[in-house]
């Protein structure tokens, strides 16, 4: 098992935790209040740092719940968190919702942080791939009307 640090940066700071053990994501909670007009994004702050394992990264994803009934999500989704990266973790948030303003308040959940292992890998150019079923076929080319 990895062991993934955490610095406490601001008072306030939630760690991230599971809400249930099983669970694949860790809560994200702000430290900031924010007022999103319709529309509008803000990087919110998590109030603290956290060093990554070499080999491992994390990604920040939405909550499901605050898409389907609020229309907040994480514009850049997935955040990707770097094991090199030492600075404060924010959650690039974005109000989705055409006419209702939302409000952020300090110690509200906001995102969840998914903590993954990267294989290694070696990149290589070549002149031609190997042939696959799929082929080219991409950008719905599976679904309706394909």
């Amino acid at each position: 098992m990895s062991e993934v640090r955490f610095q406490r940066l601001h008072p306030d700071a939630l760690l991230p935790q599971q809400a249930h053990h099983d669970d694949a994501g860790h809560d994200l909670h702000a430290t900031e209040a924010v007022n999103l007009a319709p529309g509008a994004r803000a990087a919110v702050g998590c109030g603290f740092a956290m060093a990554l394992p070499a080999g491992m990264a994390a990604l920040v994803v939405p909550r499901s719940g605050l898409a389907l009934k609020e229309g907040l999500s994480v514009l850049n989704a997935p955040g990707l968190i770097d094991a090199g990266y030492r600075g404060e973790i924010k959650v690039i948030l974005v109000n989705l919702d055409p006419a209702e303003a939302r409000d952020i308040a300090v110690g509200d959940r906001i995102a969840q942080l998914v903590l993954i292992n990267l294989p290694q890998v070696q990149l290589a150019e070549v002149d031609s791939l190997p042939a696959s079923p799929r082929g080219e076929g991409g950008f719905g080319s599976t679904g309706k009307g394909a």
